[in-house]
């Protein structure tokens, strides 16, 4: 078998022919084959390799939006951290000045600030305690009933300036000055309002309060309520004077609990800042007793009718 070809070329020298084994011309054309291949497939690459470049550019484009999206969202996080940090920076000091103003109202109306205890628990006692403080102060006398302006004479036994005995003086005589305005220390209601003979306090008020007491404004120049009326806490009722057996312009004040006369001293002097004293000071009223019932007061609701 014959496994030789023969290549002519023609030119202008002349014809010349060449033999070539097949196997060489398998090689060649394998080759051609190789190359038309390495070429289609450089192609290929290339294509497929520019494609996936736009594809990545468009991905990084679309990265780079994303990331000014999140590094804005990150900046306005770290506002909102700012500002968060800021306000409780600022409930952190303001609830330090609450715990310190508590701790002075708790000292205040004799409580005994206790850090280990949470502040609302604290709020609601110190709430409790500061609710009967309001009834005791708005039912019981205490302050001055007038402008105070010192003590003439006090409570306990003297020698009467008028009778000139010994006798149990049953109040204070409060310096005050012809036509000074007397204020009602309590609510409370009027008993007496007029003219006294018997007791040598000339006009006299007699005011009602709550839980067992009275108080008595002797001498007095004017009486401005009348008996059987209703008065609060700091509503004008009269004016000092030197009517009765008095030597001079003054008031006369009384305080009574259960009928029996105490020292007014301790009321008039009787506000927030020393509003335990009195409990320590006035034996004779049953203070715990008294706040523990105002402890226990409840409102109940009417009842309402069905139509």
């Amino acid at each position: 078998m014959n496994k030789h070809f023969t290549i002519t070329i023609n030119d202008d020298t002349g014809v010349r022919q060449f033999n070539l084994h097949k196997l060489v011309k398998k090689i060649v054309i394998y080759g051609i084959m190789f190359f038309v291949f390495v070429v289609l497939g450089s192609f290929c690459t290339i294509y497929y390799l520019n494609h996936n470049v736009d594809k990545i550019e468009k991905k990084g484009i679309e990265l780079k939006k994303n990331y000014k999206i999140l590094e804005q969202k990150n900046i306005s996080i770290q506002n909102t951290m700012l500002s968060t940090q800021t306000k409780l920076e600022a409930k952190k000091k303001e609830l330090s000045e609450v715990s310190d103003s508590l701790s002075e109202i708790e000292t205040m109306i004799g409580l005994t600030p206790a850090d280990d205890v949470p502040l609302k628990q604290r709020i609601n006692i110190t709430k409790l305690n500061s609710q009967e403080m309001a009834v005791l102060f708005k039912f019981i006398p205490n302050g001055s009933p007038i402008k105070y302006a010192g003590i003439t004479s006090k409570f306990g036994y003297r020698i009467h300036p008028i009778l000139h005995r010994r006798e149990f003086h049953r109040g204070l005589d409060m310096k005050a000055k012809m036509g000074t305005p007397v204020y009602a220390p309590a609510d409370g209601m009027t008993e007496w309002a007029g003219f006294h003979k018997s007791s040598g306090y000339g006009n006299l008020i007699i005011l009602q309060h709550n839980y067992g007491f009275k108080t008595y404004y002797g001498h007095l120049k004017k009486v401005m309520i009348k008996s059987g009326r209703f008065v609060k806490k700091g509503d004008l009722i009269g004016y000092t004077g030197n009517s009765g057996m008095s030597n001079g312009p003054h008031l006369h004040y009384e305080i009574r609990f259960n009928e029996r006369a105490i020292n007014p001293f301790y009321f008039v002097k009787w506000n927030l800042k020393n509003y335990t004293t009195i409990f320590k000071k006035e034996k004779k009223v049953p203070w715990q007793s008294l706040i523990k019932m105002i402890h226990n007061l409840k409102i109940i609701q009417p009842m309402q009718t069905q139509r």
